[in-house]
């Protein structure tokens, strides 16, 4: 290959060294310690982002939670006995004479013996004894009349209307509760 010429320049009479290469010296302050502790904290920095946006991408953390709505409680119902209301009992086990008993109670508790009706129910499977009642304003007269039978639940059910709408009326539907271990229907202590 033919060789070309150039002019001189300065760059030609540059003195003779066995130095190749551009030299620096090393940092004395960097230590190898120094370079792995920030590697560490490097890669601890990584896996924590990471994590984070893992649970962040899966629904399991939300930056900012919307706040639940605090539920009220319900207030109490102050249990009051109404003798003016119509008492049907309804006896849903099949041990024989329980409403008889529990209209006796109730009767003893001041209603009159024409208010109150025993028969027996369309199932014997019932599992709870239960006062219902139709209208949200019966409910005290309901508490009071589970009280008198016993600590009875209390529940607001179309399902036993009064005959006459102008008739104020409460049911008890004796549950399997009351037939076991011979446990007989009255008042808790």
């Amino acid at each position: 290959m033919p060789r070309s010429t150039f002019p001189r320049d300065r760059f030609d009479d540059l003195p003779e060294t066995d130095r190749v290469g551009a030299h620096r010296a090393e940092n004395p302050r960097m230590r190898g310690w120094v370079v792995l502790l920030w590697a560490a904290l490097a890669t601890i920095v990584l896996i924590a982002a990471g994590i984070f946006g893992t649970l962040l991408a899966s629904g399991r953390i939300e930056l900012f939670p919307e706040p639940t709505p605090t539920v009220e409680p319900e207030p109490a119902v102050t249990p009051v006995i109404d003798t003016t209301y119509q008492v049907q009992v309804l006896n849903a086990t099949p041990e024989q004479g329980l409403a008889t008993q529990v209209k006796d109670l109730i009767v003893t508790a001041g209603w009159a013996d024409s208010s109150v009706l025993a028969s027996g129910a369309g199932s014997e499977d019932f599992p709870e004894t239960t006062v219902f009642y139709v209208n949200s304003e019966d409910e005290a007269a309901a508490a009071g009349l589970a009280e008198v039978v016993g600590g009875a639940n209390i529940e607001q059910s179309d399902a036993y209307p009064a005959v006459d709408p102008a008739m104020k009326q409460l049911t008890v539907v004796i549950g399997l509760d009351r037939t076991a271990a011979g446990q007989t229907p009255g008042p808790t202590p």
